[in-house]
């Protein structure tokens, strides 16, 4: 008997839908997106392709054991020499070795492409090497069990969770590769099945497995690392923690906001509305490092001994200018302010805020958007204000359990009553520091005016200061010119600051804490090529942009307060680590100092996660009636086939019927079909004492002796498939009432 020859298409069909080679492209493709999410799908047909290629190289070596071990040599020593040069590649111009790379976490390093296709490379020959070796060579179930710990291994070295649907695909290839290539043999303890049984039970496992996965995730737990981190001062997050408190440190690259600081609490506080917290500031940005670092105007600043003390340049000017208008009519008309004087101009309300922080470290206070003065402390030493506002301790720093108190004004300034007209009239105003010295003049001496005295006085000379040191923007064409695009038409500084906040919301930037810039990539790369970061990129972009349209503006990182505890009307806030944030700030002619958003909000990051949330339960509801029908159809699957055989044997020809039932009865009985007639007689009565003689008779004369059957002939037939059906149903479940019998009787 000639073995036949295998057809192209038949060859490409199995060698295309080897469950060995998907599974591998599997294992490839979680491994790749811990290292590059964005690329995940790149890597995986990169695998899937040059994985068929090689398990055909395999094939061959697994036949020509001499030759292939030569070619095998050649493979290997080529993905060598293509991960020694990507290696050699990815460390030029980076500041660190491939070893210490890949032993860093990936979310505290710049991404490299280079570096990135290194592990690739290693991991492909590897992964291919090792999976084909085990399943199609030399089937070790433990050494199959490892390579698939492997993957979960990456993710597990940096306490990071792999993708429910890695983990699923993972554990279901995992046991289709068992089931296909497991070897047994029948023993008195154990009973080699036959495939399809095989596979119904593989169905039932998967669909199980996925539906647990699935809809029994581990329950959440919020963990208080608090009395942990204090005590063990020298953890990695605390360190990283007290730098992030620290106003002066040289420079910020924003990678803190592109990693899981964890859920430590670094701040309660009680407010009547979230704000953002400012503990640095930074002046001057570089491209070439894409890094902001600090100047002299960050840290300037003056001795506070006493408490409370102002923080001025927020807000309040407005308010002391048309107090001196009323007060001084020549001052009124000489600047264009008598029609404001019946307007509907309104002071915003001030608001108190009372924080206190929860571990020790680090020199810098949270002061709120806002902030007009610092009220309280429990801290006793000196004090220290920069020109930028920021609060700290003065050759000390803060303890746990230290409180601090502010008042500060809510930020809605511009939307209500006449405020944004007064405010784009003064920002109008050419001579601004004598137009605040003429203010301070006609202002009514009294008690009550003090404040007012001290606002413009402390805001003359300042916008000539903020000009010569918040304008730069790296004299960077680009920038220029978009910024004098989204601001044309617009006279006041506040409507261009809100036009640049909004571009980012309305352009299709993504905030991706999974993005992993590459080196030299800086903030044009993010505003007209990637539109890809975290609140990093977005603060630098717009501090940027707001330069180039003639508004002084600085960088400012600290804490987004977002997060209430209690009920849903608590003014009690928990800020943690992971609230971490970084904002531009903006010097508005006519207000003061005034912090803007262009990083998408919390609430439409929340409201994001509640649309991905309402998917997930769809999707999850879907899934859940999928294999629910899956799994009624694997339970019901005798009983349907046995009635759709019924529906289509009878109409049939009796000689086609009959034939159709021998076959039937075999495959209900697992029978093999090259067993004869009367075999499949003796093993149909030895299994359920059922009488099938009447099938063999008309069996053996239609199909043997060319008799043409009769209808009769044919119902007689069905009849007796029908109870040999119900015997067999009946033979199963004395078999498995005998089997708990003895179980029971084992356990007494």
């Amino acid at each position: 008997m000639t073995e036949r020859k295998e057809t192209i298409k038949a060859f490409l069909i199995r060698t295309l839908a080897d469950p060995v080679l998907i599974y591998a492209v599997i294992a490839m493709m979680s491994i790749m997106t811990h290292y590059r999410r964005t690329e995940m799908w790149i890597y995986g047909i990169v695998a899937y392709v040059s994985g068929w290629a090689i398990f055909r190289l395999f094939d061959y070596i697994n036949k020509h054991h001499f030759i292939g071990f030569f070619a095998y040599i050649v493979l290997l020593s080529g993905f060598i020499a293509g991960t020694a040069k990507a290696i050699e590649k990815g460390s030029e111009n980076y500041p660190i070795s491939w070893g210490l790379w890949f032993l860093t976490p990936v979310n505290a390093m710049q991404y490299n492409k280079w570096f990135t296709l290194s592990i690739f490379l290693l991991f492909l020959i590897f992964m291919l090497s090792v999976i084909y070796y085990f399943t199609r060579v030399r089937y070790r179930l433990f050494m199959n069990f490892l390579i698939l710990i492997i993957p979960f291994s990456v993710y597990g070295k940096e306490n990071e969770e792999m993708e429910i649907g890695f983990i699923i695909a993972l554990c279901v290839g995992f046991f289709i590769i068992l089931a296909n290539f497991r070897q047994m043999s029948d023993t008195k303890e154990a009973k080699t099945v036959d495939r399809p049984e095989m596979f119904r039970s593989a169905a039932v496992f998967t669909v199980l497995f996925a539906l647990i996965s699935a809809f029994v995730p581990k329950p959440p737990v919020e963990a208080d690392r608090t009395m942990i981190e204090t005590v063990i001062n020298a953890d990695a997050l605390t360190d990283k923690f007290l730098e992030m408190l620290d106003v002066f440190r040289d420079d910020s690259d924003g990678e803190q906001f592109r990693r899981n600081m964890g859920n430590a609490p670094m701040y309660y506080a009680t407010s009547p509305q979230p704000l953002q917290l400012k503990t640095a500031t930074f002046t001057s940005y570089s491209f070439e490092t894409d890094k902001w670092s600090y100047s002299e105007a960050d840290s300037e600043y003056w001795y506070r001994d006493e408490k409370p003390f102002p923080i001025y340049y927020n807000g309040g000017v407005a308010e002391a200018v048309m107090l001196a208008a009323e007060n001084d009519g020549e001052f009124a008309e000489k600047y264009g302010l008598t029609q404001f004087i019946n307007a509907d101009i309104r002071p915003v309300d001030k608001l108190n805020l009372k924080i206190t922080s929860v571990r020790r470290g680090g020199n810098s206070a949270p002061v709120p958007a806002g902030a007009v003065s610092f009220d309280s402390c429990s801290f006793e030493n000196t004090l220290g204000l920069t020109k930028s506002g920021i609060v700290f301790a003065l050759d000390d720093e803060f303890r746990e359990n230290e409180s601090f108190e502010f008042t500060f004004v809510r930020p809605n300034f511009f939307l209500i009553g006449d405020n944004r007209s007064l405010a784009n009239h003064i920002a109008a105003i050419e001579d601004y520091d004598e137009f605040l010295s003429d203010a301070i003049l006609a202002l009514p001496a009294s008690d009550d005016t003090s404040e007012y005295y001290e606002i413009l006085e402390e805001n003359i000379d300042f916008y000539e200061f903020a000009k010569e040191n918040y304008l730069d923007y790296g004299d960077s064409e680009l920038i220029y010119n978009l910024s004098q695009e989204l601001t044309a038409g617009l006279d006041s500084p506040y409507e261009k600051a809100r036009a640049l906040e909004m571009y980012f919301i309305e352009n299709d930037y993504t905030y991706d804490l999974t993005y992993r810039k590459e080196m030299g990539e800086n903030a044009e790369d993010f505003l007209f090529d990637t539109k890809r970061g975290v609140c990093y990129e977005y603060a630098t972009a717009m501090t940027l942009l707001a330069r180039a349209a003639g508004i002084p503006a600085r960088y400012c990182e600290g804490f987004n307060m977002q997060t209430t505890y209690g009920d849903i009307s608590s003014q009690d806030y928990i800020i943690t680590a992971n609230d971490a944030h970084g904002f531009p700030e903006l010097y508005i002619k006519g207000y003061g100092w005034m912090c803007f958003e262009p990083t998408r909000t919390t609430m439409e990051i929340v409201k994001e996660r509640e649309d991905v949330s309402s998917l997930l339960v769809k999707s999850g509801l879907i899934i859940l009636g999928i294999s629910a029908a899956v799994l009624i159809l694997i339970f019901l699957m005798p009983v349907l086939t046995h009635k759709i055989f019924l529906v289509i044997v009878r109409r049939k020809s009796p000689n086609a019927a009959v034939v159709s039932v021998m076959r039937r009865i075999r495959k209900v009985y697992g029978i093999s079909v090259s067993s004869s007639a009367h075999e499949t007689e003796a093993a149909v009565y030895k299994k359920s004492s059922a009488d099938i003689s009447a099938v063999v008779m008309l069996f053996e004369k239609g199909e043997y002796g060319g008799y043409k059957l009769t209808e009769e002939e044919k119902t007689k037939a069905i009849s007796t498939y029908i109870a040999a059906y119900e015997a067999y149903n009946e033979a199963v479940k004395a078999e498995r009432k005998a089997k708990k019998e003895r179980n029971k009787r084992m356990t007494v």
